[in-house]
Parts: C-alpha cells; structure tokens; sequence
C-alpha cells in the first residue's frame, strides 16, 4: 500500500431531507431515501451532495448506504470526488466508515484514493477522519 496521508476535519448538516418509500413491513424496518448536504471544515473545505438509502426499525435504529460527491479542496489541492458510505445510527449516534471512490478524482484530486469514517449526532454536526493517497 502507498504511504498515507492522515485528513481531519468536522461536517455540519445544512440540508437533510428524508421520505419514506416503502414500508414497514410487519415486523421489517421501512425504506428511506434521504437528501443530505454537508459543509466539510478542515483539511477538506468544501461541500457535500448525498443521496442517502436508510433501513429504520421501529426502535429508531438506522442502516444507510450513502453515494456522495466532494467538492472544495483537500489539503490545497482543488478538485471533486465520490464517497461511498456505510453506517448505523443507534440512540441518534451517527458511525460511518467510508471510503474514496477509485476514478472519481477530478482537477488536482485525479487519482486519489483512501478511506475513513467519521462519529456525528444524526442529522447534525460530527468529526471525520480520511487516510488518503494518490494513485
């Protein structure tokens, strides 16, 4: 693996819209599809664009599959990239893992690649973290 880059920073939530597109089932969670923009503050400043698809039990626990563009700097570097996201939102703590898709990588970020994650209240503000390197 190449050498790696560590990224830190925060997220703040200025869009979240969700709608319900099936279900529940008897006993099954229902089918969300969420609207979410987010302003990335640190070693990314930028903004975030995602479509969010969310599983939610009647207890109000959360599984999400997550597409999201990137767009601002990374460490100086200008340009946009894909996140794809997985996590679970439990008592309104927010774990996600991600990772940088290969080949998304626009201007100054072309071949970037890397993976992270990040702890947030659900809906609102948290901090991230990204080991990142280029191709």
């Amino acid at each position: 693996m190449p050498s790696t880059t560590a990224a830190r920073g925060t997220t703040e939530v200025t869009v979240y819209r969700s709608e319900t597109y099936d279900g529940p089932t008897k006993e099954g969670p229902k089918l969300n599809e969420v609207e979410l923009v987010e302003t990335f503050r640190g070693d990314i400043e930028g903004q975030g664009k995602a479509r969010v698809l969310q599983a939610q039990w009647p207890d109000g626990t959360i599984r999400y599959a997550t597409l999201e563009r990137v767009v601002g700097t990374l460490a100086g570097r200008e340009g946009s990239f894909l996140l794809r996201v997985d996590g679970t939102v439990r008592n309104k703590q927010n774990d996600g893992a991600w990772f940088v898709i290969a080949g998304s990588g626009t201007g100054d970020l072309q071949r970037l690649r890397g993976d992270g994650g990040f702890q947030a209240l659900h809906g609102k503000q948290g901090a991230w973290s990204l080991n990142y390197w280029f191709e």
